[in-house]
């Protein structure tokens, strides 16, 4: 009789995927509902308040600023313009670049400006601050032209 086969090993056996967490108690649902105030981020109501100052210059300034992109980013590059002497920025505009296809651009950098800011109302402020005076640099206007209600220094 010729040799047999050694016998195949046993396949693993698989399991069905866990429809439960390994208490038994289900899947958990989200924290806060979206319903609630707080489901919203502290960056995602940041991204409103630059919003709601974007829309505001542009109802008087919707021609000049059609075709802007404005932008939130988190901090600074760490490699600073060369005007910008020791001081953290809060904002920048860059020129467009029609060769690299690159629209103007204004970005307003969120930690920095929430770092100088006590609460919502001093946060808007700043941001309107930083947007006017972004926008007045593009233009080539006094800032107090851009936005009437612009705080002079006495």
């Amino acid at each position: 009789m010729p040799d047999a086969d050694p016998p195949l090993p046993a396949l693993p056996v698989r399991r069905p995927a866990r429809r439960r967490d390994r208490h038994g108690r289900g899947l958990r649902g989200p924290l806060i509902p979206p319903s609630l105030p707080g489901w919203r981020t502290r960056a995602d109501r940041f991204d409103d308040v630059v919003l709601r100052a974007v829309r505001r210059l542009e109802r008087r300034w919707a021609k000049q600023l059609d075709g802007v992109e404005f932008a939130v980013e988190e901090v600074p590059p760490s490699d600073p313009a060369p005007w910008e002497h020791r001081t953290v920025v809060l904002g920048r505009y860059f020129p467009a670049d029609p060769a690299a296809g690159l629209a103007h651009r204004i970005v307003v950098y969120r930690r920095p400006v929430l770092a100088r800011c006590e609460d919502e109302e001093d946060v808007e402020g700043l941001v309107r601050v930083v947007l006017v005076e972004q926008v007045a640099g593009m233009l080539g206007r006094a800032p107090e032209d851009v936005d009437p209600e612009y705080p002079v220094e006495d």
